[in-house]
């Protein structure tokens, strides 16, 4: 692959369980081959559903930094796994200097945190060579989806330089429906709200989509709590410009938990 891309696509994933990251399976493989269709980017900034900042937001400031294992009762297989990439000092205060540009409140400059297994356990599977900068910014969940979709307007400009930002979250996500002897089978209401948001997506309907707790089927039961769809919205607004959404991978694991991935741009 070269070195150069202008510009680079959004993409939003859905990251499903921890296990992924020792699992061969559909999604695993799409994770690993996905990459591969375009050149290297200089840099990925990935906003995950597991680091929840409130109202603030926050971006990873360090040279390198450890994974963080995030999560209890999995097989010591998974606790082994790491993922040594490189932070981008001058990429944070890019990203610092975008957001007050677009006057978003103050971006805190992280040092201490490493990337959470919503970003490493992907990002092993993409680019497992861990040589590509990475920054993880916070997710401010209490800014809502448009606001969310706006932070992802303002940074669309560094895909222009070949930084990739990848949303990591999940399109329908509700831990206490997750039934691991479902044999491939899925819940209708899970189905049918995916199916909403595809639609959605495709005809680019933000209206509908920005109040999907209200507009979709079955919208609160696919996300009892929203960390897990609101990284979309920072994809959708990074692809704004192209507005050209394709879906890249389909599938269910457990009876409900979606692994749908979405490309914008």
């Amino acid at each position: 692959m070269t070195t150069e891309r202008t510009p680079f696509p959004a993409l939003f994933l859905s990251h499903g369980a921890p296990t992924l990251g020792l699992e061969d399976n559909a999604t695993t493989r799409f994770f690993s081959a996905w990459p591969g269709q375009f050149p290297m980017p200089r840099a990925v900034i990935v906003v995950s559903a597991h680091w929840d900042s409130g109202q603030s937001i926050s971006v990873t400031a360090w040279e390198r930094m450890p994974v963080i294992h995030d999560f209890h009762g999995f097989p010591d297989a998974l606790y082994r796994l790491e993922y040594p990439a490189p932070g981008s000092l001058d990429l944070a205060q890019r990203v610092a200097e975008i957001l007050t540009e677009g006057d978003f409140p103050p971006l805190t400059l992280e040092k201490s945190r490493g990337l959470d297994h919503g970003s490493w356990v992907p990002l092993r599977l993409m680019y497992p060579t861990a040589e590509l900068p990475v920054l993880q910014l916070s997710l401010p969940v209490m800014w809502g989806a448009q606001r969310l979709y706006e932070l992802g307007r303002a940074l669309a400009r560094l895909s222009d330089d070949g930084v990739m930002l990848l949303a990591s979250g999940g399109a329908v996500h509700n831990l206490s429906t997750v039934d691991r002897e479902a044999n491939g089978k899925v819940a209708g209401w899970a189905a049918t709200f995916e199916d909403w948001l595809q639609e959605n997506l495709l005809a680019w309907n933000t209206g509908h989509l920005f109040n999907y707790r209200r507009m979709a089927p079955h919208g609160v039961q696919a996300h009892p709590t929203e960390e897990h769809l609101l990284p979309l919205f920072v994809a959708m607004g990074a692809g704004d410009t192209a507005r050209k959404p394709t879906i890249v991978h389909e599938g269910f694991m457990y009876g409900s938990l979606s692994m749908l991935a979405v490309q914008f741009g």
